[in-house]
């Protein structure tokens, strides 16, 4: 019997299964029970004989626009804040901990020993940007935009795939401006494996999925683990906790919480003009360095 989520959609089909983020009216940003859905999902996955390849994508017109914050963190409320403010010692609790943390369960996504090709359109921002990076293979259509808006106000880097992924030089100069990334740049500064035009990404993706297919599930699993295992040894969990602390402490600032104090009073739209208006950028780029909005996945 097909399993019914909230936020995602699960399907399989032969040995390839597909998670399809499915917000998107919301643009599917990131709201409990998301995480755990993921977790979910990629556990059916893995304890599936049949399945030898895993696709992340979303549906509508984005990957995913990363955290909802139009209210603060107030889904997560409870578990970071005590008497109605916020807790330095419950928020890094929570986010640090196995069974709690939002990046520790999209870290599923790099745990599971069966290959994950993330399938990037349209938005791929913030805190969607890093699950997305967790992937094995990530293919982007050449007009998505990926990036960490979050590196100018409210965070810090969660999974650490930036870091990992680019050169010291890129990694520095993501992680101080922020500035975005094409999926066309992405795959030229490799973040990304590669980058297609829209019209052909879902076909890509099928078609590589479908090689991968072809080899043995215990072959792509060691594989799998070997690569991993040598990021794990390069400090990767110990990265994604300082990094967890770090992003609860910059979501706490006297400027972060100004930030949202605007986002609830003056609608999330004021709050990112005055992020991003200055780099002109994201949504307060020129049309050609945004998603084109036609590009839509259907679920």
């Amino acid at each position: 019997m097909p399993t019914e989520f909230e936020t995602l959609l699960y399907k399989t089909d032969g040995p390839v299964a597909t998670i399809t983020l499915n917000r998107p009216e919301h643009l599917n940003t990131i709201v409990p029970p998301m995480p755990d859905e993921i977790e979910k999902a990629i556990g059916l996955a893995e304890r599936d004989p049949a399945v030898k390849v895993i696709v992340l994508r979303g549906a509508g017109r984005s990957f995913s626009g990363g955290y909802d914050f139009g209210g603060g963190f107030h889904h997560w409320s409870d578990a970071m804040n005590t008497d109605g403010r916020w807790d330095p010692g419950k928020d890094f609790a929570m986010v640090s901990a196995r069974e709690t943390g939002p990046t520790q369960k999209f870290m599923a996504i790099w745990r599971a020993s069966k290959p994950v090709i993330a399938q990037v359109h349209g938005w791929c921002v913030g805190g969607a940007s890093d699950y997305a990076l967790c992937a094995d293979i990530v293919i982007a259509s050449d007009d998505a935009v990926i990036g960490t808006p979050y590196a100018r106000m409210w965070g810090a880097y969660l999974t650490g795939m930036w870091l990992y992924r680019l050169s010291l030089a890129k990694a520095k100069w993501h992680s101080l401006t922020g500035e975005p990334l094409t999926g066309k740049e992405a795959a030229a500064t490799e973040l990304i494996n590669e980058s297609v035009p829209f019209e052909r990404l879902e076909a890509r993706v099928k078609e590589v999925a479908d090689k991968l297919t072809r080899i043995p599930l215990s072959q792509l699993q060691a594989q799998k683990l070997i690569v991993n295992q040598a990021y794990e040894n390069m400090g990767l969990a110990s990265t994604q906790t300082l990094g967890g602390i770090l992003d609860g402490l910059m979501r706490n600032t006297p400027e972060a919480l100004q930030f949202i104090d605007t986002a609830s009073n003056d609608g999330v739209r004021a709050a990112i003009e005055l992020r991003d208006g200055p780099w002109g950028d994201y949504s307060q780029g020129p049309p050609e360095r945004r998603p084109d909005p036609s590009h839509i996945i259907e679920p």
